[in-house]
Order: C-alpha cells, then sequence, then structure tokens
C-alpha cells in the first residue's frame, strides 16, 4: 500500500480536477469524465496511476485499456525525474494527446500536445490564458 500525497499535492490535484471539469463543461464536452486513481494499464507488467485523467470514452474493464485524452501528473522531489523521463515516453507512446506535468512550488504547467508525427511538443501559454482541450 502506497502513503498518502502530501496535502499541498491533494490540494493542487483537487483544484487542477476542478479546474479542467469546468472548462470540460464549458466547452461542451459532454462525453469526458476526469478521474483520480485509474489504472492505466500499458502492458501486462506496466500499469501506471496518474493524478489526474481525463476520458471521453466510457471505461468497460477496472482499468484503462485504451488512451486518455489527458494525463496530469503533479510533480514531488520523489518522482519528478519518473514524470519527466519514463513517464513522459510511456504517454507519449500510448498515443495520449495531452500530458500535463504540474510543478507546485514554481507554479507552473507545461502542457505537452501529442503532434501527428507522435511526438509531444510543449505548448506555451499565457499565465490566466484558458485552455482547450476539445
Amino acid at each position: 500500500m502506497c502513503p498518502a500525497s502530501a496535502p499541498r499535492h491533494q490540494w493542487v490535484s483537487s483544484n487542477i480536477k476542478g479546474e479542467i471539469r469546468n472548462a470540460l463543461k464549458k466547452a461542451g464536452c459532454k462525453n469526458c469524465k476526469v478521474y483520480n486513481f485509474i489504472d492505466i494499464k500499458v502492458a501486462d507488467d506496466t500499469i501506471l496511476q496518474p493524478d489526474a485523467v481525463v476520458v471521453c470514452k466510457d471505461i468497460s474493464k477496472p482499468f484503462l485499456g485504451f488512451p486518455a485524452t489527458i494525463v496530469v501528473e503533479i510533480l514531488s522531489p520523489s518522482t519528478a525525474m519518473k514524470d519527466r523521463n519514463n513517464k513522459f515516453y510511456i504517454y507519449q507512446s500510448q498515443k495520449i494527446p495531452y500530458y500535463l506535468i504540474i510543478d507546485a512550488d514554481k507554479n507552473e504547467i507545461e502542457i505537452y500536445h501529442l503532434k501527428d508525427d507522435g511526438n509531444y511538443q510543449l505548448e506555451k501559454i499565457p499565465p490566466a490564458e484558458p485552455i482547450h482541450f476539445c
């Protein structure tokens, strides 16, 4: 059993999920739902559990066996290297359209958008600018 995330991590996670939920509702994305603690099965021996996941299809299994629309990871000292490297390349190879990395200590959000060539590109969005996903 894994220990609970730090309180600040939980607070940031709760807030980002609320903001994404509101943005999806405002954009009319009725089929999209925001989840936390959902398993993404990458391979029989590889399951990831991001801080938040947006899925725009029905989930029929206890895990996500197809690409999510958005995956969010909130950096912490113990996970930053894995979130920026291993998970980055796994999510990219799984063709997840958007990967958000949140650095709460720096008040920064990195938004990676999957391009037609299969690689993520960092999207530069000015602070307080709305983010559009659908």
